[in-house]
Order: structure tokens, then sequence, then C-alpha cells
């Protein structure tokens, strides 16, 4: 071992301190790389795997009912492969141990063992496929199967075009098409309370009195083939039976949680390990340039007794890399762990026969190369200040700065603080560079915070505007196809309702220019109190008499404001095709909607006003019998139960997002005793004397602690509002990643959000005074005052 890395090693075990406070912020940053990135790569590899080994179809449609001899003409369009036609309908369930009604989705299998062409296969995970003639056995998702304790062999209670049915179970099995398994207008899983099942074809279509029909289908493409001319060729096919325009897999439900998830673990990716490395370039570039300060007169001797300029820059290169390098063994370690922890955590949302965790040689080497290129970037300007430093100046000791008079002394306001508060502020307006750095290291500890309580605050501002001003019903009964208004009277007629308020659901294609989107149009009535529009500010908005409300979502998509003009086409029923003025826009935070006066769209549709469902207010003490009144209701598709929403909601928060508050909690106590710890110890070698003298003249430890202490509980508190605004702009850049067709989060941080993350910095800065507080306590005054002027 040469002398060089003999005193490489001394170098790192005296400042072992500050060498283990820099690595451990580098493997952070490293370790949360590599956890986002790693995940990315599993669930991304997992999907392509599924997507293919299952034949996941790319495009999708509905209908209301098509011969199956249509299938041939679907076909023959050009750039289709394979086509399989489905009868898929909406049910409600009774299952035991549940005493809310559930819904399912019921979709028929093409038969057999699911070989051959068959698109959107099943993954048996136990039991069997059903009889060829059976009309009673079901294969049900997994996941509902366990939330609710059931198993092959179980039975569940259902109503089948307006007959009662009980159901056994013969298989659970997974699906391409329900990874992630949400039903119709549903924004979060609820396993217990929506499942899918699939049933013989012949037994569904005769159940449904489809046989020789089918109301659903899935197509897959020849490669190279435009998804955008099959899907414009099957709605040609489609519209004379009632068809709902096709849509492509990038739209298909499941697939786009999935893809909307993976683009939030990208922005992840990059936000939180670039705020980890450029902290540790920060504190590498301050514990070296402090390291060749105080080794001046070594660094002489070495170049005159013949040591090259490359072989000293080289030397303190190495002491960067061993620090970075120790941050990346380290980071390997605890980004491989968290990452198969997260992919865990996934599983429980996003349903995969195989979900494995995949490091990979490509990414460890990808996170060392940005790790080396923290340590370069961090040692490269003092590495040249040793390099140009000529032997007969480092000889010397370093010429004390020559200071002046600043702002605050010519202003006069020094002369209003004590000596102390004087030394302070002085000794941060002589290196206002370090001073600024520091302070933002300690800020972005902070923002780090803050940003981890973004999502609790966010889904809270959502939940606010959702279920508090616009969706204040109870329940919400959907019927398997319009009704007469009379409906209502037999929904009043059971036990528990106080109040029902009916709405029109229409499906719509809503163009402007060379724009479209699909949605719902809902109609409402003026005196409707469950269910209403609001502003941003939560205030009511009236529907309209005339014209149509937009959410704010789809006004963008389709690039228009309130005075614009749209064309309305209607997607069921007899397809009347209006234009309608956008009056006004709504904030609703769920879903693409239009909203219209119910008698007004009933006029221009040349409908008696019928009927999709109602939203019930309900006697709480009358629930169950309510329950089990709706199981059996032969005309209800689907029932939505605010309260179980709610509790599903905030199961998932305190799931996921208390999980991911104590993981940047850590992040930013790393981030703040890092940059404390290291800023207090570099204080303290380079103010040894002037301490020591002061001990000497009579100042006492908690003055002289004051004196190094209080310069970073300045920075600190100063940092502490530079934090919180940070925090804020990279949650408002955030917020982009979270507007979806399927909700929006809101910007929204709260007062406790910035406390908490408050309290987190002065907490860790505190904490690392302390421990440095010991060595100003024991300081050896007679060896500081020995040392070389």
């Amino acid at each position: 071992m040469s002398r060089l890395h003999r005193a490489l090693l001394r170098d790192l075990w005296h400042l072992r301190g500050q060498v283990f406070a820099t690595a451990l912020v580098v493997s952070v940053g490293v370790g949360a790389f590599v956890t986002m990135v790693s995940t990315y790569r599993s669930l991304a590899a997992a999907r392509a795997e599924y997507y293919s080994t299952y034949r996941f179809a790319d495009v999708f449609a509905s209908l209301k009912r098509a011969p199956d001899s249509l299938a041939v003409s679907l076909r023959l369009i050009p750039g289709v492969s394979a086509v399989q036609t489905r009868v898929a309908e909406n049910v409600v369930l009774s299952v035991p141990g549940l005493a809310e009604p559930a819904s399912a989705r019921l979709i028929s299998l093409p038969g057999g063992e699911q070989g051959g062409d068959s698109l959107n296969r099943l993954h048996l995970v136990s039991g069997r496929y059903p009889a060829p003639q059976s009309d009673d056995e079901v294969v049900a998702s997994e996941t509902f199967a366990a939330a609710n304790s059931l198993a092959v062999g179980s039975r569940i209670g259902a109503i089948l075009n307006g007959r009662w049915r009980e159901l056994r179970l013969v298989g659970l099995a997974l699906s391409p098409e329900y990874v992630y398994e949400v039903g119709p207008g549903m924004v979060v899983p609820d396993n217990r309370r929506f499942g899918v099942l699939w049933m013989n074809a012949e037994g569904l279509a005769t159940a449904f009195s489809m046989k020789g029909a089918f109301d659903d289908l899935c197509l897959s493409l020849a490669r190279g083939a435009s998804s955008r001319d099959v899907i414009d060729a099957v709605d040609r096919l489609l519209a004379p039976y009632g068809g709902l325009r096709a849509y492509g897999r990038a739209d298909q439900p499941s697939n786009r949680f999935l893809t909307d998830e993976l683009g939030e673990i990208e922005v992840n990716a990059t936000y939180i390990p670039a705020i980890f490395l450029a902290v540790a370039v920060f504190l590498v570039y301050t514990l070296l340039a402090r390291l060749i300060a105080i080794q001046r007169s070594q660094i002489a001797l070495l170049k005159a007794f013949g040591y090259a300029n490359l072989r000293i820059g080289m030397h303190y290169l190495e002491f960067a890399l061993l620090i970075v390098g120790l941050g990346l063994a380290v980071g390997l370690i605890l980004g491989g762990y968290f990452g198969a922890g997260l992919i865990r955590v996934y599983q429980q949302y996003f349903h995969f026969p195989v979900l494995r965790y995949r490091l990979g040689v490509s990414l460890i080497l990808f996170a060392t190369a940005i790790a080396l290129a923290a340590a370069v970037g961090g040692s490269l300007t003092a590495v040249r200040r040793a390099i140009r430093l000529p032997p007969a100046e480092a000889m010397r000791p370093e010429p004390p700065r020559s200071f002046q008079a600043g702002v605050l002394d010519r202003a006069g306001l020094m002369r209003r603080l004590d000596t102390v508060t004087k030394a302070i502020v002085r000794n941060l307006a002589r290196r206002p560079w370090r001073a600024a750095l520091s302070m933002l290291g300690i800020g972005a500890a902070v923002a780090t915070v803050v940003v981890g309580r973004f999502m609790f605050d966010a889904v809270n501002a959502l939940m606010a505007v959702h279920f508090d001003s616009a969706q204040r019903e109870d329940v919400t009964v959907t019927f398997n196809e319009t009704r007469s208004r009379g409906a209502v009277t037999s929904l009043r007629e059971l036990p528990g309702v106080l109040r029902v308020e009916p709405f029109r659901v229409m499906p719509a294609l809503i163009r402007a220019g060379h724009r479209e989107e699909r949605a719902s149009v809902l109609a409402l009535r003026p005196s409707d109190t469950l269910r209403q529009l609001v502003d941003a500010r939560r205030r009511r908005i009236d529907v309209p008499a005339k014209g149509l409300v937009l959410t704010r979502k789809l006004a963008r998509m389709l690039a228009v404001g309130e005075g614009d003009h749209v064309f309305v086409e209607q997607l069921d029923g007899r397809r009347r095709q209006f234009t309608a003025a956008v009056v006004r826009l709504s904030d609703e935070p769920v879903g693409l909607s239009g909203y219209m006066d119910a008698d007004a769209l009933a006029g221009l549709l040349g409908e008696d006003a019928p009927i999709s469902g109602a939203l019930l207010q309900v006697d709480k003490s009358r629930e169950p019998a309510l329950y089990a009144s709706l199981k059996r209701t032969p005309a209800v598709a689907a029932v939505s139960i605010r309260s179980a929403t709610l509790q599903t909601i905030r199961e998932i928060m305190n799931r996921s997002f208390i999980l991911m508050t104590i993981v940047m909690t850590g992040f930013g106590i790393v981030l703040v005793a890092g940059v404390v710890y290291n800023s207090v110890r570099i204080a303290l070698s380079e103010r040894g004397n002037e301490l020591a003298s002061l001990r000497v003249l009579g100042f006492t430890r908690g003055e002289v602690a004051q004196l190094l202490l209080g310069e970073q509980a300045l920075l600190t508190l100063v940092a502490i509002p530079v934090g919180c605004a940070l925090g804020a702009l990279i949650c408002r850049l955030l917020v982009p990643a979270f507007d979806r067709e399927l909700f929006r989060l809101p910007f929204a941080l709260t007062g406790a959000t910035f406390g908490f993350a408050s309290l987190v910095a002065l907490g860790s800065a505190g904490l690392a005074a302390c421990v440095v507080g010991g060595r100003i306590a024991h300081l050896d005054l007679i060896a500081v005052l020995k040392s070389r002027e």
C-alpha cells in the first residue's frame, strides 16, 4: 500500500462522522433511484409478459345486441387478426357474510380450456372451468373471492335478467382485462363489493335471452395495423346494433390505471433521487474543500518531493469516490430491499399471475454511473484548487479573508444585536454561498417531507369536493336498462328510503372541431339536492335550463370554454344528434361528464324523460333491510354505497400513504441531519482557534456552543419557509401527473403538512447539533492554541 493510500485511509477515519453523514445521503439518493426504477421495470415486464402470454385484446366495444353472424364481417376488417364476441352483463350479488349488495361483471367464456385464438385468457389459480352444459357454475376473480373468504364450492346469489339464481364457484382466476379490478365508475378497487365472474357462454346467453347474439366484443390487431382505422370500421359496423363506440387498449380502464401508475413511478424516480444527489454533491464539495484547506502544507511537501499534480488530484478524487462508493453499496442494498417491498405493496392492487422483482445488472451499472458522476461533480472544483496550488504558496497558512462592513452594519442594525448574534450574522455574511447551499440542503429536506404528505391532503380535498359537496347521496341505484319514471315509486317503497332523486345517464360522443371524446351526459333537475355541480370553491352551480355544463377536464380536452358550442351524438337509444352551448364549467374531480337539465335533454332526444337510476337518501337504522331488498330487486344492475366507498378509500390511504409519509420523513431526517452535522463539523474544524480563544477569554461553554450552533439554527429557521415554498412548487409541478380522465387530484396542502415538515427539520437539526455539541464541551484548549497561525 502506498503512502498516499495510507494517508487516504487515515483521513477517512479521522473524518468518519462527516464521511458517514455524506455516504448516508448518497445511499438514500441511490436507494430511492434503484427502488423506483426497479419497481417500474418489474411492473412493466410483468405487464408485457402477462398481456402477451394471455393474449390481451387490442380493441374493445360494447353494444345493445347483434347477431353472431356479424363476427364474420368484423374479421374481414383490414388489420384484424382475431375476433371474440361475448355476452357481458352487470349483475347484483348476494354474497355470504356481506350485508351490502355486491356488484359483478358477468362475462361469457368462449368454451373449452381457453386455447386457440381466444383472447383475454384466464389464468386459472384453482378449480376448473364451468362444465360445457352448466348454467349455474362460474369462475370468480381471485381477488373478489379472497376479499369475501370465498373458495371453490362456495355459493352466491345473483339476479340474472330479473330471475334469482344461485351460482356455484368452480374456479378462481385472474384476467389480463382486470389487472386493476375496478367496476364501472369506480376510482379505487373495492374487492369486497365488486368482482368479475365468468360463465359458460351457452348458460349466460340463455339466462339473458342472448342466444345467437352478443353484446360485447374484443379484437386483436395484426402487426403494424392502425388501431384508429380499425376502431372506425368497427364503429360503422356496430352503429345499427347500438354500438357504444369502440376503444383501444390505451383507454381500457385496467390498463389505463396501470399505465398512469407507471408514469407516476417514473416521475418519482426522477425528482427524489435528484434532490438527494444534489445535496450529496454539495456535501462532498464542502468536505473535500475543507480537507484541502487543512492539508495545504502537506500538498506543498508532496509537490516539492516530486508528486505530479495529476497524482495529487487523483488522491483527493479517490477520497470522494470512496465516500460515494460506500453510499452506493448501501444504496444498492436499500434499493433492492425497498424495491422488493414496494412490489409486494403493488401486488395488493395489480394482480398478475407472476410478479417478480427485477433488479438487473444494467440498473446497477446505471446507478453506479450516476453516483460516480455525483462524486466527480462534487470534487472537481476542490481537486482543481489542489492541483493549481503553487508549492511556495501552499507552505504558508491560508491568508485570512478581508472583511468589510456589510449591509446590516452600514444600516446600523448590528448595534441592536448582542455580541454572539453579531458574530453569527457576520460569519454567515462572510460565506454567503456556503450559507445559501446549506440552507437549500435543509430546504430540500423540508420539501421532501411536504411532498410526502401531499397525497394525503390532495385525496382529502378530492373527497371533500366529490363526496361532501357534489355527491351527497347515501346509495346510488343503477337499472339494467332505462326505465320510466314510474320506477321511482317502487324505490320510494323500499325500507328506509327517505328521498329519491332519479337521474338519466346518456353515453355520448362530444365533438368540438376535429376533437372528440366519449363521455356521459348526466340529466339532473334544478330541485335535486343529492347530486350537485360545484366550482373550484365548492359553490353550487345551478343546472341551466338550456345548454350544457362540462367538467373542466373534458372542456380542456375538447379545447372549449364557456360560450362555445359542441356537437353531441347520443350513443344509446335512438342515437339522436344535437348542438349545445357550453354554459358553465364544473370542477368535479372524477370522470369526464356533461350535465343538462333533464327536461331539456328529454326534449332534444324526443324521449318521455326515462331514467337510468336513482340517488337515495336513507335511514341509517334501516340500511340492512334496504340492502336485503336491493339484492332481490330484478331491475337493479348495480348498487353503490357512499359510506363503503369512503371506507375503502380511507383504508387505501392508511395502507399506502402512511407508508409513503414514513419513508419521506425518514428521507427528510437524513437530509437535514447530514447537512447540519457536516456544516457544524466543518465550522468546528475551521474555527477551533477562535472558539478556544473565546473560552480562554472567559466565554462559557454555552456561549461558545451558541456561537457555533446558532449559525445552523438561523439557517434552519430561514430554510423552513424556503423548503415549504419549494415543496409547494414541486407538488404544483406534480399535479399534472395526477390529472387523469378518471380522476384529478387537486393542488392542496394544509397547515398541518407544513407544520409537520417544520418539526421534522427542527428535530433533525437539533439531533445533529446534540451530537456535535459534545465535541464543543470537551474542546482541548491547549492543543488547539498550539496550532500554527
